[in-house]
């Protein structure tokens, strides 16, 4: 059983991703003219500039960084100040992060384009290790969701990685997730029944879903579920701490607990997710880690 998408998101897809966009941003931002102003000054070789990281956070785009900067013209030269991988800590700020040299004027028509990408990739790895130092020292794994920007889906998910959490399903096509609004209308002392049945369908898909993850948002939708077959994963949505306790005590009356993990989701705050961590859940999805994260403060400041 795969109960997270860690192990299919691989950097190749991450680093197409970021082209196709690069290119989608240049094109943009340059339309049919180019950049009218960089245009107007003398295009001294070599420039450099300091790729510098102003606020405390975790850096997250080293891995697209060249990708990006390669749809433009002119050769632009990367060099990180630090050896290492993305997801490491700026502590204090202003830190020098990297240099950028080549033509001054590439490197001005990429400039807003680059740090868009590092500074939203910064902000998403930011965002989730918040919320995994949060729950450090319990079971809980946080855990992304599809509320992504679209087009973005790859990168977003990789930035979250970069911040220490876990990739949820990659979309509706690796794995299945029933919710309230599949399961709406069905009685409780049937659900269990229907759920079975439509879990028989699954017979027929080759190759099978990576997991698969049944919704319930009261005890005794989970108490009918436990008595399923072949649910890898019961999503708890909005219920109380003390609620939580229930079902994984109920979870493990049924000694169930190393085949059904459970999951919550639905208003988990940087508040609330110690007390939902310590309520003995294996997984915390949260879909603000990306629909909501704030981009870090990046700058690019010329040499001399």
């Amino acid at each position: 059983m795969r109960t997270h998408g860690d192990d299919v998101l691989d950097m190749q897809a991450v680093r197409q991703q970021a082209v196709r966009l690069a290119k989608m941003a240049r094109d943009e931002d340059l339309g049919s003219r180019g950049d009218i102003t960089s245009a107007l000054i003398a295009d001294v070789e070599p420039a450099s500039f300091h790729l510098l990281g102003k606020a405390c956070g975790v850096f997250a785009g080293r891995e697209v960084a060249a990708d990006v900067l390669s749809v433009f013209e002119g050769r632009i030269r990367l060099h990180w100040m630090e050896p290492g991988r993305d997801g490491n800590r700026i502590v204090e700020p202003p830190t020098h992060l990297a240099t950028l040299t080549g033509p001054l004027r590439a490197i001005l028509s990429a400039e807003r384009t680059l740090l868009n990408f590092l500074q939203r990739l910064s902000g998403v790895a930011t965002a989730t290790r918040r919320f995994v130092d949060a729950v450090a020292g319990t079971r809980a794994v946080i855990l992304d969701t599809r509320k992504t920007i679209p087009g973005w889906r790859c990168l977003d998910k990789y930035a979250v990685r970069c911040g220490g959490g876990q990739n949820h399903r990659l979309g509706l096509h690796d794995a299945v997730l029933l919710k309230d609004n599949h399961l709406a209308g069905i009685p409780v002392d049937r659900l269990a029944q229907e759920v079975d049945g439509m879990l028989l369908r699954l017979r027929e898909l080759c190759p099978p879903p990576a997991f698969i993850e049944v919704e319930a948002d009261r005890l005794e939708q989970v108490e009918a579920l436990l008595h399923v077959r072949g649910i890898d994963v019961i999503l708890l949505d909005n219920l109380t701490p003390n609620e939580l306790r229930r079902a994984v005590d109920l979870r493990n009356r049924h000694d169930l607990a190393d085949t059904v993990q459970f999951e919550v989701s639905g208003g988990v705050t940087l508040e609330t997710v110690r007390a939902v961590a310590e309520a003995g859940v294996e997984r915390i999805s949260v879909g603000a880690i990306t629909h909501s994260a704030a981009a870090l403060d990046l700058s690019l400041e010329r040499v001399g």
